[in-house]
């Protein structure tokens, strides 16, 4: 059995989900409207910064040399993280076809933190994505501090992978012009239509 996305509003540890999962339809609907790629961004980033804590996705994908860095390139970085976040899902999510994102009833307990399930559902009867959300509490409220593709593939790890070799110890001069690399890609790699 699914719940729609409002279901699960009120529970405060489901609820910075809710509102990213029902921000994608709408960027999907959006796209499908012919908006182009950076009215989409401008739409999607506050609700990014809101059920996202950047912080603590930047921190955890730099991994142990963040501390060496100075603050002004923490800084950088976690603004360029939320814009890379943004600027990926409107890339992913650009168009709408009758999908409903879905929560799943059930969330699992991983120590402080929690996992939120979610599906993709295809309009067709296709098979749903899985794609899963860890959520924690800190000063904010509960935020998202990771996302698990297909239940297992942790995001963060991803990208710590990806980022280890950007960045040496009290420099992240490489990694931040590789994001600003990405996130021109993803917005030029995309017509400012649905037709990316």
């Amino acid at each position: 059995m699914l719940f729609s996305v409002p279901a699960l509003a009120a529970t405060p540890e489901a609820a910075p989900v809710a509102s990213l999962d029902s921000a994608l339809i709408a960027t999907m609907k959006a796209g499908s409207a012919s908006a182009s790629f950076s009215q989409r961004e401008a739409r999607l980033a506050p609700i990014v910064d809101q059920s996202f804590d950047l912080a603590v996705i930047t921190q955890n994908s730099v991994g142990f040399l963040w501390n060496t860095l100075p603050a002004a390139q923490q800084q950088q970085l976690t603004a360029l993280m939320e814009q890379f976040t943004v600027a990926s899902y409107v890339s992913q999510f650009n168009g709408f076809n009758g999908e409903q994102i879905n929560l799943l009833p059930t969330e699992k307990t991983l120590g402080a933190k929690r996992i939120v399930q979610t599906q993709i559902v295809p309009s067709d009867g296709s098979s749903p994505t899985e794609i899963d959300y860890v959520v924690e509490q800190g000063s904010a409220g509960w935020q998202i501090s990771d996302v698990l593709l297909n239940g297992t593939i942790s995001q963060v790890a991803i990208h710590s992978s990806d980022f280890s070799a950007l960045v040496t110890s009290g420099d992240a001069s490489q990694l931040i012009a590789a994001l600003k690399s990405k996130i021109a890609a993803l917005a030029n790699g995309s017509n400012s239509t649905a037709s990316q």
